[in-house]
């Protein structure tokens, strides 16, 4: 976003572009982390993929998590305003873009220990090359892959609640960050070589503003673009120097997102099902529309569903509909669930899920919503990719997840922390194997005498995995609190010869 100043003569021309100056004297005084800051060219004018200045609304974006919202802040600009939001994403563009370069100017509002940036090549919700501003007053060029977080690169950062211009290169499978047109940081990057944009927070409130996407000098480009309202504007002196971060100010115009291409899906005959342990090959692939109804039961025979049209945006809002609604009494099977999954599976009251695996969860493989009495099972699957929680139970009754296996992952089971009606909710754990990095195998409400019961759990690369999480839940939408973990024999059940860790 450009502010207006008394004395600037641009002030009456706010959308009209212009180019990026660089770091000037005051701004090349700092160290950078001995890092030594090389200024290049960006990607070739005029040839513009995507762009938006959030003049005119916010529409060709989705969201996943957060408050986000258009607002004037000297001009128009978007704001994610949820700042105990774990993951906050926006996405636009296509997921066939490769080589560009992406950038945008971001704004910390309320930082905190959080962060806020700009996502490139986002194949996932939850898989993406992220350029953010952290509150501890750096930046950093990281790649993310679920809860595994890998830094390329970082620089300190001064006034990281100014406005700040951070811009992904992402040519082949080399990775550039700069902020404000400095390299902080590369590296060779191993995640999908293809995927949308995003802008991102956690645990933080930001402005955003001026998103610009250009195919990289050279690339050929992967989409059509849109016409856009005007052209480019992003070049950087071609200099060496080392230099510390400081804020600048510049704005950009407004081009379309282009559409998202559509199909239909149709379900495969049934057949009965036994848990599976290894993760099978897809047999096929049938995009899905509209969100898949079964009443009785439903064999995929593994074929591998994911999201197109309405449910292909790679969202992964909890509005969004799920690939597949399960009636009481419904039974899944033999099932994988591409990328994107929209909201994976619903079940509306009992239910039973037999090898059905998330290639890419993103927010939620299943929630579950019955009443009081429900049994819902899963057996067999897996599930990889998931920001927070994999299975999510919002109604009552019991949840039996057994011969599963799960990576890449926040929560495998939460027990709805914030429900406008809650229950007395039960979990149970049987022959689980959790690979990764995450934040908690299990999430319960005390207070509402929630039970998780489990064996034959096998953790692998997390030594600090919290097993049992236990919460003061409520009915009121505020945040859950935590007030403790580990087994007690009474709500977390389970001793340590249960877990195994690796």
């Amino acid at each position: 976003m450009r502010h207006a100043h008394p004395d600037d003569a641009m002030a009456a021309s706010r959308r009209r572009r212009r180019m990026i100056t660089g770091l000037g004297a005051a701004g090349a005084a700092g160290a950078v982390t001995a890092l030594v800051a090389v200024l290049v060219p960006n990607a070739s004018a005029g040839s513009t993929l995507f762009s938006d200045d959030f003049e005119n609304g916010a529409s060709g974006w989705t969201k996943s998590g957060g408050t986000w919202s258009v607002v004037t802040d000297g001009s128009k600009a978007y704001r994610q305003a949820k700042t105990d939001s774990e993951l906050a994403r926006v996405f636009a563009g296509e997921a066939s873009w490769s080589d560009y370069s992406v950038q945008a100017k971001v704004k910390g509002v309320s930082l905190g220990s959080g962060l806020a940036g700009v996502a490139a090549r986002a194949s996932g919700s939850s898989t993406m090359y992220r350029l953010a501003l952290l509150g501890a007053g750096k930046a950093e060029l990281q790649a993310v892959k679920g809860s595994a977080v890998s830094v390329l690169g970082s620089a300190p950062v001064s006034g990281v609640t100014s406005w700040h211009t951070l811009r992904i290169d992402a040519a082949g499978s080399e990775i550039t960050g700069y902020v404000d047109g400095t390299v902080i940081g590369a590296g060779a990057g191993t995640l999908p070589g293809t995927g949308r944009i995003g802008l991102v927070t956690s645990h933080a409130s930001a402005l955003f503003d001026d998103v610009a996407v250009s195919p990289l000098a050279g690339s050929p480009a992967t989409a059509t673009a849109s016409p856009a309202a005007t052209k480019t504007a992003t070049a950087s002196p071609a200099a060496t120097k080392t230099a510390t971060v400081s804020p600048t100010a510049t704005k950009t115009a407004t081009a379309s997102p282009t559409a998202s291409k559509t199909a239909t899906a149709s379900p495969v005959p049934t057949k009965t099902a036994t848990a599976a342990t290894s993760w099978p090959a897809a047999t096929g692939s049938k995009p899905v529309t509209s969100t898949i109804k079964v009443t009785s039961s439903l064999d995929g025979g593994n074929v591998r569903y994911f999201g197109s049209g309405a449910l292909g945006s790679g969202s992964q809002d909890e509005d969004q509909g799920p690939l597949f609604e399960l009636a009481d009494g419904a039974t899944l099977s033999n099932v994988i669930l591409g990328d994107p999954a929209a909201d994976g599976v619903h079940c509306l009251g009992s239910c039973t899920l037999t090898n059905v695996w998330w290639e890419n969860v993103g927010e939620d493989a299943a929630t579950f919503k019955g009443g009081t009495s429900a049994v819902y099972t899963v057996n067999g699957g897996g599930a990889k990719g998931a920001d927070d929680k994999v299975f999510q139970h919002n109604g009552g009754g019991t949840l039996t997840i057994k011969n599963f296996q799960v990576s890449d992952y926040g929560k495998l089971y939460r027990s709805c922390g914030n429900c406008k009606t809650q229950y007395k909710r039960s979990v149970v754990l049987q022959n689980v194997t959790a690979t990764g990095k995450a934040k908690a195998l299990v999430g319960i409400n005390t207070n509402f005498g929630d039970t998780a019961t489990l064996s034959g759990i096998t953790v692998v690369g997390s030594a600090d995995l919290k097993v049992c999480v236990k919460f003061k839940g409520n009915n009121t939408g505020a945040e859950p609190t935590e007030i403790g973990t580990g087994a007690d024999g009474v709500n977390c059940k389970f001793s340590d010869s249960d877990i195994t860790f690796k």
